[in-house]
């Protein structure tokens, strides 16, 4: 049943439960996924630590799973799953070289990707989560003690 409210015609206000929205659509949906990944990768092209970890000359496969998989684990579509399978993001990264350098040169790219998306899209609590998850996702890939 609903409440009663003065200001809705006939008194009764329906109920209806409140609708959770997920991160993904509160920082603007696939449009803020695309220009975080767009940049990141701009990054990674410039860079000569990370670059070389990604074995494809075109980097636009590695930007669209990227994309995917961020939409996905942030309550976006589920096109990462649909056509990858389970995300198996440690296995997927084991067979790189990944030690503190090349940790701390991807987080530069991704830092410097989560800086360019404007404070009206990507508030500071937004921000924070988004950076602490890359933060945990980039220490946990690492394989390698140099």
């Amino acid at each position: 049943m609903g409440t009663v409210s003065p200001e809705v015609p006939g008194g009764i206000e329906p109920s209806t439960p409140p609708t959770q929205r997920t991160f993904y659509e509160e920082v603007g949906g696939a449009e803020t996924f695309r220009k975080l990944t767009a940049r990141f990768y701009q990054e990674v092209a410039a860079d000569e630590i990370v670059r070389p970890l990604y074995p494809e000359e075109d980097l636009g496969p590695a930007e669209r799973r990227m994309r995917m998989f961020l939409e996905q684990y942030w309550g976006g579509p589920r096109t990462y799953s649909d056509e990858r399978g389970h995300p198996r993001l440690r296995m997927r990264h084991n067979p790189f070289r990944i030690g503190p350098l090349e940790r701390d040169a991807w987080l530069r790219c991704m830092h410097t990707a989560i800086a360019s998306i404007d404070e009206q899209t990507l508030d500071d609590a937004h921000r924070r989560a988004l950076t602490d998850y890359m933060d945990m996702a980039a220490n946990s890939m690492m394989n390698s003690p140099i």
